[in-house]
């Protein structure tokens, strides 16, 4: 009973820390992505010109030890600071889910940005539940939303600036990018 009760006091002990340490990473992660832009575009430039033909399938590896880890409903930074891209489809499934007409949902929500995409008209997102992060409409979220951080993608290296500029938003993809480095250096 005291070896039980010891160990669930450092179980949760150990839970505080991780929690604190990624809350500290995250109030963080802009300045230490931002100190650490250059050396990965020069990175990802050298991983351009000759990229291992087994970039994807390692990433795949760094992604799903990352995401074993991860828990996005503790962060939700990339809901709270940016849009993802809305396709046609999206907008028509999320739309009918809402019991709205396409048109509607898009004046209400939705805005073209300079690339002429449609994008959310507000930070954080709208369906976003920012009592415990949850989303209203999980089951029909755009896929940018479902495919985010897009480290898991097949042929990786064409997004190589999108991963760049996600390293500030994701804590996940971060580390994903900090352990790649470390394994292809």
């Amino acid at each position: 009973m005291f070896i039980d009760n010891c160990l669930l006091v450092t179980e949760k002990a150990l839970n505080l820390q991780k929690i604190y340490s990624e809350k500290m990473l995250l109030e963080n992660l802009e300045k230490l992505a931002k100190d650490k832009q250059k050396e990965n575009k020069k990175f990802f430039q050298r991983l351009k010109k000759r990229t291992p033909k087994r970039l994807d399938l390692v990433m795949q590896e760094l992604h799903n030890k990352e995401f074993k880890q991860t828990d996005c409903l503790t962060c939700a930074n990339c809901c709270k600071t940016t849009s993802p891209i809305f396709t046609e489809k999206d907008m028509e499934r999320i739309a009918k889910h809402l019991k709205m007409k396409v048109v509607n949902f898009k004046e209400q929500y939705l805005r073209v940005d300079r690339d002429d995409f449609h994008v959310l008209k507000t930070a954080p997102c709208p369906f976003l539940d920012e009592n415990d992060n949850m989303c209203f409409i999980y089951d029909v979220r755009p896929k940018a939303c479902s495919e985010y951080p897009h480290t898991n993608r097949r042929k990786f290296i064409q997004i190589a600036d999108l991963t760049i500029k996600n390293t500030e938003i994701c804590p996940a993809t971060y580390r994903i990018v900090e352990e790649l480095k470390k394994k292809l250096s």
